[in-house]
């Protein structure tokens, strides 16, 4: 039986070595395909809106499109206050938790630690019995460490849980659990601040069945705060999670309850403006500045955000403190608009060229990259590329910003962001607008094949 050449060589190639070939000088692998333009994915996806976007290298940009347009920036606004909040606190500043002494009074002092929890204020009142203090004349609570505001942006929603109060002293995210069963003619809604391994009943929230049109109602008064929840959103047992408003007293309540059942029983919580001398019976301690950022950038918790933006300004409200830190960016915050740390606002407004160049100088600097999450693009089966990046996502708003690193190990800087001004400005502080789902499914993967693109051409 007879080969012909092509046969032959075929078969020649399956048994030599790759090593033997390659010392040959021969490469038998399938020539690469070309990365596809950026410009063509956008065409051929045709999202409403606009699609901004950049990719340098570091220093010199290898793709634009509608660069320089100031666009909101979402969550991708964390990555600049997580570099804020490096340089001006340091990576290994933490926030105290303080139970504090001054004369005949108790006081729980908040230092502005953002991830405090009903468990830690466990563990607080545990080495506060152990100490042997006897029950107090009077107990105070203190939140002055961070300005004191209702909400992060007026404009969301009321039940909105990711724009709660701002404050120096604040549990579990200035949160509250609310949950319902339907064991009775009446739903039972009962209220608590949540934890790992506690969860004491939050006497300072109030929640109950309502006949309005709305989901929600919410009222306040000086002492607590009121919930009403739409009869048919509790034909089901359910829970869900809603903003306090009240955070100085809510913690005082939450204390209070964990004391109690240890067998020091405190007085009726006040609020104080001042913070006393005294003498530090027990202290907790947040995990370190840079513990929070990769947490912050990993879970976008708009209250870290803003909590560390701003210790980190010293600045009077959100406002204020954005625009210190834009002001830090020297030149680099030239033409950009800053109301938060967190993106939540709708104030907000930069270019995706601006946000590389960020990216690219302060944050190779500090180390932001092994910071973020490595996860942020949906996988396909033939990724080669790794990207670390943030997300931004707000009503018809989707970004994602970060870095590549091509699979030849070229590494760029990028930015993408899509939004449709039209819409968003009609859905501003809304949950779910309708559209906004599909709206944003179609910009993620978007943003997945325009990364790939990038990472193609990083190698190209």
């Amino acid at each position: 039986m007879s080969l012909d050449r092509r046969t032959f060589l075929a078969a020649l190639g399956a048994t030599l070595a790759p090593s033997v070939l390659a010392a040959q000088g021969l490469d038998l692998r399938p020539p690469r395909k070309p990365a596809p333009d950026p410009r063509d994915l956008v065409r051929r996806t045709a999202l409403p809106g606009r699609v901004a976007y950049a990719l340098t290298d570091g220093t010199e940009p290898l793709a634009l499109a509608k660069a320089a347009i100031p666009l909101a920036p979402a969550s991708t606004m964390k990555a600049i206050t997580a570099l804020y909040a490096l340089d001006r606190l340091g990576p290994d500043r933490r926030f105290a938790t303080q139970v504090i002494l001054a004369g005949d009074m108790l006081i729980l002092a908040g230092g502005g630690d953002p991830v405090l929890t009903t468990d830690d204020l466990a563990v607080l009142a545990d080495r506060l019995v152990a100490t042997g203090q006897p029950a107090p004349a009077r107990f105070g609570v203190w939140g002055g460490a961070l300005p004191q505001l209702p909400e992060i942006a007026p404009e969301q929603d009321d039940h909105l849980a990711y724009n709660p109060a701002i404050s120096g002293l604040m549990l579990n995210f200035n949160r509250v659990h609310l949950g319902w069963t339907r064991s009775t003619a009446e739903p039972r809604i009962r209220a608590e601040a949540r934890a790992a391994l506690h969860s004491p009943q939050a006497w300072t929230i109030t929640a109950r069945p309502g006949d309005h049109p709305g989901l929600f109602t919410y009222r306040q008064d000086t002492a607590q705060e009121h919930w009403t929840i739409a009869r048919a959103a509790l034909a089901a047992p359910g829970s869900r999670w809603m903003p306090v408003r009240l955070p100085e007293l809510y913690a005082a309540d939450v204390f209070q309850t964990l004391c109690r059942a240890r067998g020091l029983a405190l007085p009726a919580a006040q609020v104080i403006d001042r913070l006393p001398q005294g003498e530090v019976l027990v202290r907790h301690d947040s995990p370190p500045v840079v513990a929070l950022v990769r947490d912050m950038l990993r879970y976008s918790t708009n209250l870290t955000a803003e909590a560390l933006g701003l210790q980190a300004s010293g600045a009077a409200d959100p406002a204020a403190s954005a625009e210190a830190m834009r002001l830090w960016l020297a030149e680099l915050g030239q033409g950009m608009r800053l109301a938060d740390h967190s993106g939540l606002s709708q104030g907000s407004r930069i270019s995706s060229f601006a946000m590389t160049r960020i990216l690219a100088g302060p944050g190779r600097d500090l180390l932001l990259a092994p910071l973020m999450r490595p996860d942020t693009v949906e996988p396909h089966p033939s990724d080669r590329f790794t990207v670390a990046a943030k997300t931004g996502t707000l009503n018809f708003v989707s970004n994602l910003a970060g870095y590549v690193t091509g699979p030849s190990g070229g590494q760029g800087v990028f930015a993408i962001f899509c939004s449709d001004p039209d819409q968003r400005q009609a859905a501003i502080g809304q949950e779910m607008p309708p559209g906004v789902a599909p709206w944003t499914r179609q910009a993620k993967a978007l943003q997945g094949d325009l990364v790939r693109a990038f990472a193609g051409r990083l190698d190209g």
